[in-house]
C-alpha cells in the first residue's frame, strides 16, 4: 500500500504555549497514538475528484483533504508539537470504514455518506457537503432514471450506500438491473466509457468532474434526477471523546469563520482541478444548511434548504 508524507511544522512561542498545555492533560486514544509516534494518518483516495484524489505529481489534494489537513494543524497545536508527520493511506470505499476501525488510519478524507447503520461502527465530522446520487451514462442511452436501465449493467462501487439503494429498488421494482461492483470510481467510469455497463451511479459532483475530464466528455451525461440525498463527513474511531471534540470542533470552526466558503470555492469554482478543469459548481442550498447548522445527523431531512433570512448565517468572506 503506497503512502505519502508530509510534515506540518509550527514554531515560537505558540507551539511552546500549546505544549504545556496539551502536557497537563492526560492523553489517550487517538491523540496519545498521534502524540507518540508523531504523525497522524489520513485515509485519502486515488479518484474522486474534487473531494480527495491523486494529482499529476502523484500528491493527494482535494476538497475533503483540505479540511484534512486543516484538523491536522490544530491536532498539532493542542499537542504542542513543533511538527507533525501526515502519512496518507490510500483507502477504497470497500477498505475504508475496517482501516478506520483497526486503527490503520485515523480520519479518512473522502466522499463518506453519514448513515445510521454506519454511526453504529465509526463517528462522523460535521456534514460537509449534500450531495445526491445520479447515474452517468453515454449521451446515446437516453437512461435518465433507474426504471431505463431494466435489464441492463448498472456498475457501483463497492461497499457504498448506493449498492444497498440499488438492490433494494431492483428487487422491489423487479427491473432486472445488473449489478456489477466497481473496486473505485476509476474503474465505474472505465466501465460506462468502455461500453461494458450501461451507467455507473455515484455522487452528483463525482460524475460531473469525471464526465468533464473524459475523453468522450461530449457523449457522456449526468441524469438530472437524484435518486437520493447523501450528507458527507469525515469519519474517525468511535468511543474517543477528546479526538471527537477536536476533530468537531475544528470543522465547526472551519464554518462559522467562513473559511469554508473559500476552501469550497478553490475546489467547485475555480480551475484546481487537473488539467485546468473548472467545475463551476455552485454551493447548494442543502451544503448551506448544513454548514450553517453544524450538524452530524444522518438525516437527509435535517438539511432541508434554510428559509432567506436564515442565509447570512454562512458568512461570505
Amino acid at each position: 500500500m503506497k503512502k505519502l508524507l508530509l510534515a506540518l511544522c509550527l514554531v515560537g512561542a505558540q507551539a511552546v504555549q500549546s505544549g504545556h498545555a496539551a502536557q497537563g492533560d492526560e492523553l489517550n486514544g487517538t491523540l496519545k497514538k498521534v502524540k507518540e509516534k508523531g504523525a497522524i494518518v489520513l485515509g485519502v483516495r486515488d479518484s474522486t475528484k474534487p473531494f480527495s484524489y491523486l494529482n499529476d505529481k502523484q500528491d493527494y489534494e482535494g476538497y475533503a483533504v483540505d479540511l484534512c489537513l486543516s484538523i491536522a494543524k490544530t491536532i498539532q497545536r493542542k499537542l504542542g508539537m513543533s511538527q507533525l508527520t501526515i502519512v496518507m493511506v490510500p483507502v477504497t470505499s470497500s477498505s475504508r470504514i475496517p482501516l478506520i476501525q483497526n486503527g490503520t488510519v485515523d480520519i479518512e478524507c473522502g466522499n463518506t455518506t453519514n448513515t445510521a447503520e454506519r454511526q453504529n461502527v465509526v463517528e462522523f465530522s460535521p456534514t460537509y457537503y449534500v450531495s445526491g446520487s445520479r447515474l452517468l451514462s453515454k449521451r446515446s442511452s437516453n437512461i435518465q432514471a433507474l426504471a431505463d436501465l431494466r435489464g441492463k449493467k448498472l456498475a457501483i462501487n463497492g461497499g457504498t450506500t448506493h449498492i444497498k439503494m440499488v438492490s433494494t429498488l431492483n428487487d422491489e421494482q423487479k427491473l432486472g438491473i445488473d449489478i456489477v461492483a466497481s473496486r473505485d470510481t476509476a474503474e465505474g467510469m472505465l466501465l460506462v466509457e468502455t461500453g461494458r455497463v450501461a451507467a455507473f451511479m455515484n455522487d452528483d459532483i463525482v460524475l460531473a468532474s469525471l464526465a468533464g475530464g473524459s475523453k468522450i466528455s461530449n457523449e457522456l451525461v449526468v441524469g438530472k434526477d437524484a435518486l437520493s440525498v447523501e450528507p458527507f463527513g469525515l469519519i474517525y474511531r468511535k468511543n474517543d471523546p477528546a479526538f471527537k471534540q477536536v476533530v468537531d470542533g475544528s470543522v465547526a470552526t472551519i464554518f462559522k469563520s467562513g473559511d469554508i466558503n473559500k476552501i469550497y470555492a478553490k475546489w467547485f469554482q475555480s480551475p484546481a482541478l487537473p488539467h485546468g478543469q473548472n467545475l463551476n459548481w455552485p454551493m447548494s442550498p442543502e451544503t448551506r444548511a448544513a454548514i450553517a447548522k453544524v450538524s452530524n445527523s444522518p438525516n437527509p431531512a435535517d438539511y432541508a434548504p434554510l428559509p432567506k433570512e436564515q442565509l447570512s448565517l454562512v458568512k461570505k468572506k
